[in-house]
């Protein structure tokens, strides 16, 4: 089932997510519907805040990046073809490496896509959907999609890793999403959008 997705502006975006067991309700529906709802609207990461529920949950696939991406030309896409997971409850144990910058976007706010710095490696244990314990570490763009959909569970945006003038520049077009006047190809849920429109 396709689910919308949560504008900038919903204080869930913006909250610090919550662990969850083993007998968290419908998990197995819960990921195919995350699964589902990234597809549909073409992205690369979907963290579950981003659908209203504030628990540390994300799915990646990171397949739309080989597309664009070539291997030989960038090392950092080397694997992406390949990289669709499922994290629960992760904790990032270490990032690590150069710091390297990529025009970052989010299916939470659409139609902005700022620079934001990142180190090259991550060192991340989780839970798969299987309940199995991982201790893995990822670089080049799994690194990036990881950081990003890991800043989402701990109520962090892309937006909030950008320099103030940035931040200013770019006010009045979040403030827009958040109202709902933002034209985008998938189901949202806006928070300030008035009723009856």
């Amino acid at each position: 089932m396709i689910l919308p997705v949560v504008a900038y502006g919903d204080p869930v975006l913006k909250k610090e997510a919550e662990e969850i067991t083993k007998d968290y309700p419908d998990l197995q529906k819960l990921i195919a519907d995350m699964f589902e709802t990234m597809y549909e609207a073409a992205g690369v990461g979907l963290a579950a805040p981003q659908i209203g529920k504030s628990i540390r949950l994300f799915v990646v696939d990171g397949s739309p990046f080989a597309e664009e991406e070539d291997e030989e030309e960038d090392p950092r896409a080397v694997g992406i073809e390949d990289f669709k997971q499922v994290f629960i409850n992760p904790i990032i144990e270490e990032e690590f490496g150069e710091e390297w910058c990529f025009k970052e976007g989010c299916l939470s706010i659409p139609k902005v896509r700022e620079e934001v710095y990142r180190k090259e490696k991550v060192r991340i244990t989780y839970y798969d959907e299987n309940w199995n314990f991982k201790d893995e570490i990822f670089d080049g763009y799994a690194a990036r999609i990881i950081q990003h959909e890991y800043d989402h569970i701990e109520g962090v945006l892309f937006t909030d890793h950008l320099s103030a003038i940035k931040k200013k520049l770019i006010s009045k077009k979040l403030q827009n999403i958040s109202k709902g006047e933002v034209s985008v190809d998938y189901r949202m849920k806006f928070p300030a959008a008035k009723k009856g429109r």
